[in-house]
């Protein structure tokens, strides 16, 4: 369903639930309006990209996958804000299945912008992954350090420490490679 349609939905229910109220019907009334406000969040937070996250905390990823393809037009289906979370959901799937796939998800993340630090210091650090994998060592640093930068809270900071861990045996392999 577009998103004007849902806007609209809900204050037609929200309406007919102060009608139902104004007329002595207090408890369909009351009903009517919380299946209004759940109808107008879904306008704010698409019940797809709600469903596909708690699939992925659970790591389930075919039915976060199943649920983000629903999704078919994101630009219209979705709003402006999120954008940037479903690029960056597709390539947290796509991380799982081909990596170095993933890359272009999460680079339209961050050009689209996410409102949440962590979000970004999470596609940071993932494109410092992909460039490890490529071998590009100044990539990979500059991508941790902006990550570190935007991890304000903490949260990723063992996964930072891992992957600075990671691209110094990077350096030790190189050196074995050429003797």
């Amino acid at each position: 369903m577009p998103n004007i349609v849902r806007l609209i939905a809900g204050f037609v229910i929200f309406g007919s639930a102060v009608a139902l109220m104004f007329f002595g019907f207090w408890g369909w009334g009351i009903l009517a309006v919380f299946i209004s406000i759940l109808i107008i969040i879904t306008f704010f937070y698409n019940e797809n990209m709600l469903l596909a996250q708690w699939f992925l905390r659970k790591d389930d990823m075919p039915k976060a996958e199943a649920f983000l393809r629903r999704i078919t037009n994101y630009e219209t289906q979705l709003f402006r804000a999120q954008h940037g979370y479903y690029n960056l959901l597709i390539g947290l799937i796509e991380s799982r299945k081909a990596p170095m796939q993933s890359e272009k998800y999460f680079k339209k993340a961050l050009t689209l912008g996410m409102q949440m630090d962590h979000n970004i210091a999470l596609a940071k650090l993932s494109l410092a992954g992909i460039s490890m994998g490529k071998r590009n060592k100044r990539e990979a640093q500059m991508y941790l350090t902006e990550a570190k930068k935007a991890d304000k809270n903490k949260l990723l900071a063992d996964q930072i420490k891992q992957m600075k861990d990671q691209l110094g045996m990077l350096d030790k392999q190189q050196q074995v490679r050429y003797r």
